[in-house]
């Protein structure tokens, strides 16, 4: 057998076509959601007029139809190419937002909601393959971990900005910001309009029509590789779910604490993002190894609250130690997303590309839907229990991505496609793809 080693050459670096106008116009619609998604429920509230109940109840229901969408995106990816596609959801997500101070009646609101719903929902499965299909080898690596850096950075940004508009304009400033926000859509398409993919996103229509999601269920690599994905996404959902109730009821400790971890861990993912990927891309670590390296930081940081809850010590310790912990479950995150990111857009096949990120992203999706009930029900049982649960999927996660390496294509675990050496030693196999289904 032979083995693989890394190409010393640099082509997987180099840039992408339109490298800078995709990261300005991920960084601008950035913003334009940080405008609105701290403030969701009041924001559509005094957009419409509605009250926050009617409000909420439309909201759930169109964020579930939009998860049921996916699918039919990545269909749509197969079939397109992911530019097209890419441009016609930040068309409605303009739309959508320009009307939504119109929409004053529940009908009218729940309509709109219901289509800007379906193509947020979508978008992020549509903006994986976009890196797919304009990047390739470590570009791929250094573009995952850049658009973490900038959505992080553009989401603080959008923050900031509607706080100060409302506090010259008071509420009334949420239509102005909705439009803000359409406005930031339509800049954000412009700009990847200007993107080149390595090959046009249509070719191959005939073969990618025959292939289809049935060629997803018989992958059982790339489903073991979702299903790790899913361990590690509840996971992301600790901070902003289980955080917070965890800070009030377990260790009484003040709710500002909340804000402070929040605040460390955004600057921490737009400040030294892009940096830390750099060091472990330029390392020559496998993907499969470094992803699970950030789930294993993700159970230390999960560990440590552990410990904390357990000692409950003064609140100067608890802040010091808790904002310790935050910085190595940020650490995790930095490792982990970049990696992951990239594995799964390499593994998948790039005739039915879509589909395959259609199922790998709704692991994000389930474990985001699953944490809010699964946490506060460990939660009141004991404060440690949750962080018990996370600790053992993180471990799981981990070794699950470990076994899966010698599965998965050569191209996908490898940052730089590797070439045989000749010699006998172990290592992905890069024949290892599902044949297209006639």
């Amino acid at each position: 057998m032979a083995v693989f080693r890394s190409r010393t050459a640099t082509a997987g670096e180099a840039k992408v076509a339109g490298e800078r106008s995709l990261l300005l116009g991920i960084g601008i619609s950035a913003i334009g959601i940080g405008m609105y998604v701290p403030f969701s429920l009041v924001f559509f509230h005094h957009v419409t007029g509605l009250s926050l109940t009617l409000v909420g109840l439309v909201m759930t229901v169109t964020g579930l139809a939009g998860l049921a969408f996916m699918p039919l995106a990545g269909s749509a990816v197969d079939r397109l190419g992911a530019k097209k596609v890419n441009l016609l959801l930040y068309g409605i997500r303009a739309l959508g937002f320009a009307l939504f101070p119109f929409a004053s009646s529940l009908p009218a609101f729940a309509a709109v909601a219901l289509v800007t719903a379906l193509a947020d929902r979508s978008f992020s499965v549509v903006q994986q393959s976009l890196i797919g299909e304009v990047a390739q080898g470590a570009a791929r690596d250094r573009l995952q971990a850049s658009t973490r850096a900038l959505q992080n950075a553009g989401m603080g940004a959008g923050a900031l900005l509607v706080s100060g508009v409302l506090a010259l304009w008071g509420t009334g400033g949420f239509t102005y910001t909705a439009w803000g926000n359409s406005l930031a859509f339509v800049l954000a398409g412009l700009l990847v309009s200007r993107v080149r993919p390595l090959r046009d996103g249509a070719a191959g229509s005939a073969k990618r029509a025959a292939a289809g999601y049935r060629m997803v269920l018989r992958d059982r690599p790339f489903l073991g590789l979702t299903a790790a994905n899913f361990l590690t996404a509840l996971g992301y959902s600790a901070l902003s779910v289980l955080f917070p109730l965890y800070l009030s009821t377990w260790l009484a400790a003040p709710d500002s604490l909340t804000g402070a971890a929040f605040t460390v861990n955004t600057v921490l993912c737009a400040g030294i993002g892009v940096l830390i990927a750099g060091r472990v891309r330029r390392s020559g670590a496998r993907r499969t190894r470094s992803a699970a390296l950030g789930a294993l930081l993700f159970a230390a940081a999960f560990v440590g609250q552990i410990v904390l809850g357990t000692l409950r010590p003064g609140q100067t310790v608890t802040l010091v130690a808790l904002l310790a912990i935050v910085v190595v479950y940020t650490l995790g995150e930095l490792v982990h997303s970049p990696s992951g990111g990239a594995l799964s857009v390499s593994a998948a096949p790039e005739a039915v590309r879509g589909r395959y990120l259609a199922t790998y992203q709704l692991s994000y999706s389930l474990a985001g839907a699953l944490a809010p009930s699964l946490f506060t029900a460990l939660l009141a049982v004991d404060g440690r229990l949750p962080w018990a649960v996370l600790t053992v999927a993180a471990l799981g996660a981990a070794l699950a991505l470990l076994r899966l390496e010698r599965h998965l294509p050569a191209e996908a675990v490898h940052a730089e496609p590797p070439v045989a050496a000749g010699a006998a030693g172990g290592g992905a196999d890069p024949e290892r793809r599902p044949t297209v289904a006639a």
